[in-house]
């Protein structure tokens, strides 16, 4: 019993650290943040997780929660990102609503610089089984 449990604990220890990124890597693509005051001009998200490289996208919306459009960006690294920031681009007053929603870094002309527009293919939200990967806020 000594020599499975220490051949066990030496596997562990032992294991590559690409076993234990793929492991970690698995976690679903998310969005988590609340209702936020908007007085500084900044709008924030707390965790996101982002199957790549790509952006937190700020969107208008209203009770009709379909995407309006973009007034705010801020880059997400592929995997777990904590406290993002999105410097907001037109103002937002309290009550309005917000969709923060994770964009791919693909298909555009530039690495690096955001360029969606409403309903374009480049940087556009990514749609894990086909859905979108975001989170409805109301501004403060």
């Amino acid at each position: 019993m000594f020599r499975i449990l220490a051949a066990s604990a030496v596997m562990c220890l032992t294991a590559p650290a690409a076993v234990m990124a793929d492991a970690h890597s698995g976690m679903a693509a998310m969005v988590k943040t609340g209702n936020q005051s908007v007085a500084n001009g900044i709008v924030s998200a707390k965790d996101v997780i982002a199957p790549e490289n790509g952006w937190l996208v700020v969107h208008r919306t209203d009770a009709a929660m379909k995407p309006g459009y973009v007034v705010g960006h801020a880059p997400l690294r592929k995997g777990h990102n904590k406290d993002v920031a999105a410097i907001l681009t037109e103002p937002v007053n309290p009550g309005e609503m917000l969709m923060l929603m994770v964009h791919s870094e693909a298909g555009g002309n530039f690495t690096g610089i955001f360029e969606y527009s409403l309903g374009a293919k480049e940087d556009g939200p990514i749609k894990p089984d086909g859905k979108l990967v975001m989170k409805v806020i109301t501004a403060k």
